[in-house]
């Protein structure tokens, strides 16, 4: 029973995390704020949204995208503000245009460029490794028939 109380503790976390004096009067605004606290990162925790966080960093960022959307702005504008301010690094999902694209595409450039060097090697490898054995002179060819036999 105690298991089971401790499990459901850990899973209602984030549910605390955004305090009462917090939530918006105006229930579409809120859900607002809510999906867009959980595409923001918590500066603090790193991996967390601000709407899991209980930092005070990611409270003042709730608050922040609370106020912006009392303002009036959209969605996308809040996340510009935002962004403006603390870098693209506040994104949980980063963009993948720009400067970015370098950092998606690296590492299956890479990929592909280790596995075209892999097929090089083997291929010489396997070239080399037949011409070693029709190079044997005749006295090597004996030596390594005498040596097979023992």
């Amino acid at each position: 029973m105690m298991r089971l109380l401790l499990i459901l503790c850990v899973l209602a976390a984030p549910v605390w995390a955004v305090q009462p004096d917090e939530v918006l009067n105006d229930p579409a605004l809120e859900a607002r704020a809510r999906a867009l606290s959980k595409d923001l990162r918590c500066l603090v925790c790193r991996n967390e949204s601000i709407d899991e966080s209980n930092a005070e960093l990611a409270r003042d960022l709730r608050i922040l995208v609370r106020e912006r959307l009392v303002e009036g702005d959209s969605d996308p504008q809040v996340i510009d503000y935002v962004v403006a301010r603390y870098g693209e690094f506040v994104l949980l999902r980063p963009l993948s245009g720009g400067s970015n694209m370098v950092l998606w595409l690296t590492g299956p450039a890479a990929f592909f460029i280790v596995l075209l060097f892999a097929a090089i090697y083997v291929r010489r490898r396997s070239s080399t490794g037949s011409q070693a054995a029709i190079e044997l002179s005749s006295d090597e060819q004996k030596r390594l028939t005498e040596i097979l036999k023992d």
